[in-house]
């Protein structure tokens, strides 16, 4: 019932046609895989409206009946509904992202608006929370399995984070900050979206773009075509940036290109001013407080701690301070070789934060003779992708296998995923970048795995999504090495999502699982990433098919750990400016001054005033990471304990993969995240290994 709820945050619009029937609305058509060729925006609301309709009857009904209450009485018809309810809803919110229209957005942002004051009226719901509460003390509750008792345990404490017990006119109070904070977030990710594909720099010659490799260059040309335009044209995607971040030699256009990245959204952008995020950022903060406050927490981060590993927000705030005194020294060391390499290099300027990507990338090449662009020759996208699907086989015993099925675009690619002969779940695979698809990489759900009833298996689906440099005309995507880890963390999400075993759609696959611990997965299958045996399976140069050579295999395991202090930094920066953002209880304190204290604190070389870099923090401010961005690090932790477990019984031990599949991946959210981790390790996370892998002594 809450997962939808919490599933909302993501971001996305809608176009108009004639209404068609509700008979021919393809949102409505049960037990299939969505219709996303047939999907039009006016289909939207209507199926949202229909399916919202059914999820109110199946509440009444179950009220309403009579007899002992019980799991068949009571939670499974109004699973039946909101699992309906969610497979209308997972390719509306899909397309939202990666085809994104203004008449989509429009449809979008309607439904959600209904499913948000949906969302507020059950979690509200006093009879329904009685029930439940009836339920959960009966002596029937005893007899249900664990995966139904801890359904019905998140749903109580859910009830309780929506503000059941308030009174009226608080509840009144309540349900507009949520209904008002759905329409902030929105705004805010379209504004990122918008802001990120407003910005282009069109150059004719190409002595102007001195440094670039010929990759990339092929791709700004194919942007530049593609607009009717001769030369080159730079965008803000993360391939395009990233590229001229590192291999521009003109120091200008680096400087360019960064300002117009780091002000996103902001009132310093030449382009997306109307766009400025800045009043939404503290009218998002301002809501979350007052949501806070209202459910009788302190602060927002207290509140958002209800639903995850961690026990106090002191703990927290440790455990990324432990982690930064750690981690500080080396970081150090690192910019200290950056800057005496780029004097060697003969560089007399003062080194600023558009200097760092470009110097680092050619202190990588000079100390490991290695670089991202020497390497992606190697790194075909479709030997990857079959790669990754091999060692999968290898630890968890699945087979991958090519399938059929309506798809948005013609880069996506559909999969089945095959145990023992047998067809256990499936995924849609959209790799590339382009206009009109929202940035970064995630995992979502299309279909959750669901026993509807003793004669119907729901099978998971799912949606793995990146924005990968494509295909330049007749040469097939290349990808580098980063991007194949990337790749690998969104699969390892999937896997979690597909390989449950739970039928209790509540805490099957991702569903129920504390957001701290819902990385683990995919952190933890990017370690293969860096295993020499396993590289051999993922690499092969795309015109020979020829092994990546031990010379280059050796320095790419040796840069390894290279500048990862800093990285390290950088992340405990944004955890830690989220989680104080969030525990701030002083409204008087500026956003910008918490983050420049965090940076004062953490970062090594703290970027220019202008930067801007709150105001497109998507995963805080339009995702699910509000208070809880610290996750990736914790995670980090178990992720890097469960590796070295391989580490000591090889790196694909039949018996330890299946161990960590039953442990963890079947197990979905039905158990707490710690006593799955234990069930694998023997014993409590340890940070000794996450120090040990990154390098840092």
């Amino acid at each position: 019932m809450n997962k939808l709820y919490d599933y909302l945050c993501i971001i996305n619009h809608i176009e108009t046609y004639l209404v068609e029937p509700k008979m021919n609305n393809p949102l409505l058509i049960d037990n299939s895989l969505p219709h996303f060729s047939k999907i039009k925006p006016d289909h939207i609301e209507s199926a949202i409206d229909e399916r919202l309709k059914k999820c109110r009857q199946a509440i009444d009904a179950a009220l309403s009946s009579e007899g002992t209450l019980s799991w068949d009485s009571l939670v499974a018809p109004i699973q039946v509904a909101d699992d309906d309810l969610n497979n209308t809803w997972s390719p509306i919110s899909h397309l939202n992202s990666v085809v994104n229209t203004d008449e989509l957005r429009e449809a979008y942002t309607a439904a959600l608006a209904k499913l948000t004051a949906y969302g507020t009226e059950v979690g509200q719901n006093v009879e329904l929370y009685k029930a439940y509460k009836k339920l959960d003390e009966s002596e029937g509750f005893a007899a249900l399995n664990q995966a139904q008792r801890k359904t019905i345990e998140n749903e109580l404490r859910d009830f309780t984070l929506s503000g059941v017990s308030l009174e009226e006119d608080k509840k009144q109070v309540f349900a507009g900050i949520k209904q008002r904070l759905s329409e902030l977030t929105t705004d805010f990710a379209n504004n990122v979206l918008d802001a990120t594909q407003a910005w282009t720099k069109h150059i004719i010659e190409r002595d102007n773009l001195a440094g670039i490799p010929d990759t990339t260059l092929a791709m700004f040309e194919q942007t530049a075509k593609q607009k009717d335009l001769k030369g080159y044209v730079i965008g803000l995607d993360i391939p395009s940036y990233l590229a001229v971040m590192m291999f521009a030699d003109d120091r200008l256009l680096r400087e360019e290109v960064y300002r117009a990245y780091a002000t996103r959204a902001s009132a310093d952008s030449e382009t997306s001013k109307d766009k400025d995020n800045t009043a939404l950022i503290e009218e998002i903060l301002e809501m979350r407080q007052q949501q806070a406050k209202l459910l009788d927490f302190n602060n927002y981060a207290e509140l958002s701690l209800a639903k995850k590993m961690a026990e106090s927000t002191q703990a927290v705030e440790e455990f990324l301070i432990e982690l930064t005194e750690k981690s500080k020294l080396s970081a150090v060391n690192e910019l200290t070789e950056i800057h005496e390499f780029a004097k060697s290099y003969g560089f007399t300027e003062t080194l600023e934060v558009w200097d760092l990507s470009y110097f680092s990338e050619k202190l990588k090449q000079q100390t490991f003779s290695i670089s991202d662009e020497e390497l992606r020759p190697y790194f075909p996208a479709d030997k990857v992708v079959s790669g990754l699907f091999e060692i999968a086989k290898k630890l968890f015993g699945i087979d991958v296998m090519p399938a059929s099925a309506d798809v948005w675009h013609d880069d996506v690619k559909f999969f089945n995923i095959e145990k023992d002969s047998e067809v256990i779940a499936s995924f849609y695979l959209d790799m590339f970048a382009r206009e009109k698809k929202r940035g970064g990489a995630w995992m979502a759900d299309c279909r959750v795995r669901y026993l509807k009833s003793k004669q119907e298996l729901q099978l998971p689906v799912a949606f793995l999504v990146c924005n990968f440099a494509p295909a330049i005309g007749d040469q097939p995507a290349l990808m580098t090495h980063q991007e194949v880890v990337t790749l690998f963390h969104e699969f390892g999400h999937g896997l979690h999502h597909m390989l449950t075993k739970i039928d209790v759609a509540g805490v099957s696959g991702i569903n129920g699982v504390a957001w701290d611990a819902v990385e683990l997965p995919s952190q933890f299958l990017e370690n293969w990433c860096w295993d020499k045996d396993a590289l051999k399976i993922i690499s092969g140069h795309f015109e020979t098919d020829a092994p990546l050579p031990e010379a280059l295999l050796n320095n790419l395991l040796a840069a390894k750990n290279f500048q990862s202090a800093m990285q390290m930094l950088r992340q405990i920066e944004l955890s830690l400016f989220d989680f104080r953002l969030h525990k701030n209880e002083n409204s008087t304190e500026s956003v910008q001054s918490i983050l420049d204290a965090v940076r004062r604190e953490v970062s090594v070389m703290p970027p220019p005033a202008f930067n801007k870099f709150q105001n497109s923090f998507t995963h805080v401010f339009a995702g699910g990471y509000a208070a809880g961005y610290f996750s990736y690090k914790w995670a980090e932790v178990l992720s890097s304990d469960a590796f070295s477990k391989f580490e000591e019984d090889g790196i694909f031990n039949e018996k330890t993969g299946r161990k960590f599949l039953e442990s963890i991946l079947q197990r979905g959210g039905s158990e707490d995240a710690m006593t799955l981790f234990e069930r694998f390790r023997g014993r409590k996370p340890s940070i000794e290994p996450l120090l040990r892998h990154s390098g840092i002594v």
